[in-house]
């Protein structure tokens, strides 16, 4: 009894030492090597300060700013700190689901200056599955560019050549659609707004 009792304390040890320590220091190393950006949750910087991840959408509503998808869960950035995921959950048959898509078509309209008939891409009406998906298509992008240009007093030409260089193909070239990183852009349109002001005051 003694014995086994001994072998237990032994294998628990063993392998509390290789899962526990061993194996996450081994993963942690090889991804702060070959994966750091990702490792450490693909950060994304301006002026030296941490604005978001590349990961996760943010709220912008300003008319200055491409505006992301629709979010069922506040993008994850309540006051509480804690990261929130979630759809809303609604099936097709939904009139909430319904009522919830008509107002972000308007709203979408109404706010990019467009005919009441024009066609909304699917991702600026419905929320995702997650609530906190970074990306929108680059039609969505294109629908938002005189609105852009105009708050910032900027040429389209100029506001549209961004949207095209962070346009992000399909991976690996099959895999999902073209898409824009939301957040990615507006970070290139700020800074571009800085450098403007900086080449003004010298």
């Amino acid at each position: 009894m003694i014995k086994l009792v001994i072998q237990s304390i032994k294998q628990t040890v063993i392998w509390g030492l290789i899962t526990g320590i061993a194996y996450p220091l081994v993963i942690t190393v090889i991804a702060q090597v070959a994966f750091k950006d990702r490792a450490n949750g693909s950060l994304v910087m301006r002026d030296g300060k941490i604005v978001g991840s590349a990961l996760l959408a943010q709220p912008f509503t300003g008319t200055n700013y491409f505006w992301p998808r629709p979010s069922a869960c506040s993008y994850g950035t309540g006051a509480s700190g804690i990261l929130a995921s979630s759809g809303s959950n609604l099936g097709p048959t939904s009139g909430t689901l319904r009522t919830n898509v008509m107002d972000n078509t308007a709203a979408f309209i109404s706010g990019n200056n467009l005919p009441t008939n024009a066609v909304v891409p699917p991702e600026m009406v419905c929320a995702s599955a997650s609530g906190l998906d970074p990306h929108i298509s680059p039609a969505a992008a294109r629908l938002q560019i005189a609105r852009v240009a105009a708050s910032r007093g900027m040429p389209q030409e100029k506001v549209k050549a961004l949207v095209d260089q962070f346009t992000e193909a399909p991976q690996w070239g099959f895999l999902g659609q073209a898409r824009v990183n939301v957040l990615l852009l507006n970070v290139a349109l700020d800074e571009v707004a800085a450098g403007k002001r900086q080449a003004a005051a010298n």
